[in-house]
């Protein structure tokens, strides 16, 4: 288990300590819930009210939040921020030794660094390029031809298909898929007819990609996710779609095909996006919102209603009906009054 003083704390995220350095941290808590030895932190005013009663060993917060503290706090400007920086001290996650596992199947034809670790049970095909500090746990599949940057971690039984490319430092968490064919058929003679999706995925640099996360290779071009990218779980990309650097969604987002999103935008749980739409650096939709037509500039966009209760919700559906009605007597009206006139 990592220790550290609160000193080491403070010197490593450069945060003025307000206490006894020589206090040892060994983990992470809640304001409410932290002992003597954790470090908590206070980003959202919601919970400033538990700060005065929290037992924590210290807490990372601002200057202003610092003097209603009941002991040591590290001050800094961005509380969360720092939080962040500091959970990876504490982070219990196994680290696995460098090596291929006996029950592991790795082609004579993949070049695999003497540094990255392979689980058992996986399969690497040939062609496929293992760099330095890879970690590939157990039931993983790498098909043929795809590339994997240093420091690349996937999690168990992760599908990446063959032409497929992986930036250094991302994470693939269990169960996702990379690479399998996009939804592309022609309809001809009264039946589907498949269109082979023959390019592939690139993936920039620390993108981290939750569970079960499908991400559809291209028809033509690559599918193309940009540095620093994060994925949610269950989220879904089709085919051609390009996610700017930095972007974000959360779990259940869907993408439709050649959609193009910019860099810096945010979209919310279940945010549904149609195929062939160009998204503007910068855009947030609220979740469970329609994207059904280009947004050309930044800013905030949503459309789903908020949860209601039932009679008051089940009247405004039945109003909702005669929107269209309404709309067509109000013309008449105004049309009527200016022909008076």
């Amino acid at each position: 288990m990592q220790t550290l003083t609160l000193a080491a704390l403070a010197e490593a995220l450069g945060a003025t300590l307000r206490g006894p350095g020589d206090t040892v941290i060994t983990g992470l808590g809640t304001l409410k819930a932290a002992t003597g030895e954790q470090l908590a932190f206070l980003a959202n005013p919601r919970y400033r009210s538990q700060l005065a009663e929290t037992t924590a060993g210290a807490v990372l917060c601002t200057a202003a939040d610092a003097e209603h503290a009941p002991g040591a706090v590290l001050v800094v400007d961005d509380p969360y921020q720092a939080f962040a920086r500091a959970s990876h001290w504490f982070d219990r996650a196994p680290r696995p030794a460098a090596g291929i596992h006996p029950r592991a199947v790795v082609s004579e034809l993949a070049q695999v660094h003497p540094s990255a670790s392979i689980g058992a049970n996986a399969v690497i095909e040939d062609g496929v390029t293992i760099g330095a500090d890879v970690v590939i746990m157990p039931g993983c599949f790498i098909g043929a031809g795809s590339s994997l940057a240093e420091g690349v971690r996937l999690w168990p039984n992760v599908t990446i298909y063959h032409g497929v490319k992986i930036g250094p430092g991302t994470i693939i968490h269990a169960g996702s898929v990379v690479g399998a064919d996009g939804f592309g058929f022609a309809f001809s003679a009264g039946q589907w007819h498949k269109v082979a999706q023959v390019g592939g995925v690139s993936i920039g640099a620390g993108v981290e990609i939750g569970a079960n996360v499908t991400i559809d290779r291209g028809a033509i071009d690559d599918t193309l996710i940009g540095d620093g990218v994060i994925l949610d779980d269950q989220v879904h990309l089709g085919h051609n779609v390009v996610v700017g650097d930095h972007t974000a969604m959360a779990g259940k987002v869907g993408v439709s095909g050649s959609t193009r999103i910019g860099r810096h935008c945010l979209l919310g749980g279940a945010v549904g996006v149609a195929g062939h739409l160009d998204i503007a650096d910068g855009v947030t939709v609220l979740g469970m919102t329609l994207v059904s037509r280009s947004l050309t500039e930044r800013g905030v966009y949503g459309s789903a209603l908020p949860a209601d209760r039932q009679d008051r919700w089940q009247r405004n559906a039945a109003r909702f009906r005669h929107l269209d009605e309404l709309y067509r007597r109000v013309r008449t009206l105004e049309k009527g009054r200016r022909d008076g006139d």
